[in-house]
């Protein structure tokens, strides 16, 4: 039987990116992902926490909580080195603006620029977040899993490239001469945090859903 998964996203490029992942851990047709846009609209908590698992946990809790579906969810960001983690959960709006991205960028390389080359070491973050509502009918109790997956690099004086989005054109990956800007998309996805994360957490379903 196909078991229905909410992906607490509008982002259609993140949906299909899951939805590649999960069938190919699970088979084509055992899980139907959909996202946002595809239940009713509900109250979603504010993304106050300090941590990226906390935020993950929020939203997919949140999710389970008023669609009754078993639901993923992500946040994730950029910590640089020789800011002690910073910008972390706030790279959205680190100008003060949520998803600005070029004034989080431009703010960002400012607050770098006497900082020396070497030191520019950073690493964008994802923590991915499952939970499984309980379910009265069966007598199925409650379950949530969060895990967390990294993508080490440095970081460019200058944005290059115009694909990606957020920090992308200023990231060049370990083992990587490009920026993660300059990368297509499928190359992108084979190293990035995000993809790394949901790959983990697909081997998780599989387990869970057998």
């Amino acid at each position: 039987m196909t078991r229905r998964l909410l992906l607490a996203t509008r982002n259609t490029k993140k949906l299909n990116e899951l939805r590649r992942i999960l069938d190919a851990a699970l088979g084509k047709s055992a899980v139907e992902l959909v996202g946002l846009d595809d239940v009713p609209s509900y109250p979603a908590t504010r993304e106050t926490g300090l941590t990226f698992a906390e935020n993950a946990l929020a939203k997919a809790r949140d999710g389970a909580r008023y669609t009754g579906l078993p639901t993923v969810a992500d946040d994730s960001g950029l910590a640089v080195d020789a800011l002690s983690g910073m910008p972390g959960v706030f790279s959205a709006r680190w100008a003060g603006r949520h998803d600005d991205d070029e004034a989080n960028l431009r703010l960002l390389l400012a607050q770098l620029a006497d900082v020396p080359d070497e030191h520019l070491g950073a690493a964008f973050v994802c923590a991915a977040a499952v939970v499984f509502p309980a379910d009265p009918a069966t007598g199925e109790a409650g379950w949530e899993h969060v895990l967390e997956e990294r993508m080490r690099g440095r970081l460019t004086r200058q944005p290059r490239g115009e694909g990606g989005f957020g920090y992308d054109p200023i990231f060049v990956a370990e083992g990587h001469t490009r920026t993660n800007a300059e990368l297509t998309p499928e190359e992108k996805d084979a190293i990035s945090h995000r993809g790394k994360a949901f790959r983990a957490l697909a081997s998780v379903l599989a387990e869970r859903l057998q």
